[in-house]
């Protein structure tokens, strides 16, 4: 006999796209030269495996609870992101040496001062003020201080030209960053898993009621589509490549732009539960997402990178120009400021927000 409950969770739309989205890329990849229809119908599917794949997420995350809840976020992210870098490089074009340096550093930018901004402004018209852990966003900003010096500065002073690890540095630095990432997940999830709880006391009793809303079935369900979208987000993104960068070279954007596209690809999703949680006088959940995921995408995605280099002998180049530099140090100082009083308001979200606004001026128009 037919489980009632599992026989809903399969008829849901959500558990169909990932399929659905499977089932396009078979269908695009058997061609020898995909048509624009082909193209346009790929890039849709890409989008919606890309939404349906975090929205699963969430479901899971909603089972299990905040702490592994937002990491599962996080790693989801970070699978994708790893797929769609790995994907292009593999493709032997143009600047393919410094994409994982411009993706993952579009991603530090975008979830500081992007998802952080929108979150705090937000947040800060429906209820002035906010309160968050400080214990919770000075642990968040000193790991991933300390992962975007390792790979992104480090690199500029090593005995390499070009900004480049030697195989032995990147291969101690990449384990250095692993066991951080380690003891981080194990800090957030076990031993002080209340710094990265919400502030108020009552938020935090709504959310563990909502928890059980989300049955077993469902959950397991929305792990299989979770995988699925991923599967299908990566292959899809590996036909998109060439045509996205042919895109960039047509309207005159600078290459290093790709990366910033793929970071927004990527972010926007968890950037629209972030702002959610802001929404909902949950502010300590939206700087769990927004800087977990920028941790998950340099502890994780940079050591993977590497290992590809090394393995398909191709260069890797990390260390950041004098530009990047000064945003990135210009980002962490205000961090510092903004995150460790335990309260925001709509001005903290436009400093970030002006940071923001600059730096994609600085892209697009060099």
């Amino acid at each position: 006999m037919i489980n009632k409950n599992l026989l809903l969770s399969v008829l849901k739309p959500l558990h169909f796209i990932p399929v659905l989205s499977i089932a396009v890329l078979i269908y695009v990849k058997g061609m020898s030269e995909p048509g624009v229809t082909a193209l346009i119908l790929a890039l849709i599917m890409l989008g919606l495996a890309v939404m349906t794949s975090v929205h699963h997420a969430e479901v899971i995350a909603h089972k299990i609870g905040e702490g592994l809840g937002t990491l599962v976020l996080a790693l989801s992210v970070t699978i994708i992101e790893v797929g769609l870098i790995l994907s292009m490089m593999g493709q032997n074009s143009p600047d393919t040496s410094v994409l994982a340096r411009d993706t993952i550093f579009a991603t530090i930018m975008i979830v500081t001062n992007g998802i952080v901004s929108l979150c705090l402004i937000l947040g800060g018209v429906k209820f002035r003020e906010q309160e968050f852990q400080v214990q919770g966003s000075k642990t968040l900003l000193v790991i991933l201080i300390a992962l975007s010096f390792f790979f992104f500065v480090l690199p500029n002073y090593t005995s390499l030209e070009k900004g480049s690890f030697t195989p032995a540095q990147g291969i101690v630095i990449s384990g250095v960053s692993l066991v951080l990432y380690t003891l981080f997940i194990i800090f957030q999830t076990k031993t002080h898993k209340s710094y990265f709880e919400s502030a108020s006391g009552s938020i935090t009793v709504i959310e563990e009621g909502s928890h059980s809303d989300v049955s077993n079935t469902e959950a397991w369900m929305s792990f299989v589509s979770l995988c699925l979208s991923l599967a299908a987000v990566i292959g899809l993104a590996k036909i998109l490549s060439p045509t996205i960068e042919m895109g960039l070279v047509y309207f005159g954007a600078p290459r290093s732009t790709l990366g910033l596209l793929i970071a927004i690809i990527v972010l926007l999703p968890e950037a629209a539960a972030a702002v959610r949680a802001a929404r909902d006088n949950r502010l300590q959940t939206s700087l769990n997402l927004a800087l977990g995921s920028g941790i998950a995408s340099i502890a994780l995605t940079i050591p993977v990178v590497i290992g590809y280099s090394l393995f398909a002998q191709k260069e890797l180049i990390l260390g950041l120009g004098p530009k990047e530099l000064t945003f990135l140090m210009m980002s962490f100082a205000v961090g510092i400021v903004t995150l460790g009083t335990g309260k925001s308001t709509l001005l903290q979200g436009a400093v970030h927000g002006g940071i923001l606004t600059a730096y994609l001026l600085l892209s697009f128009v060099p």
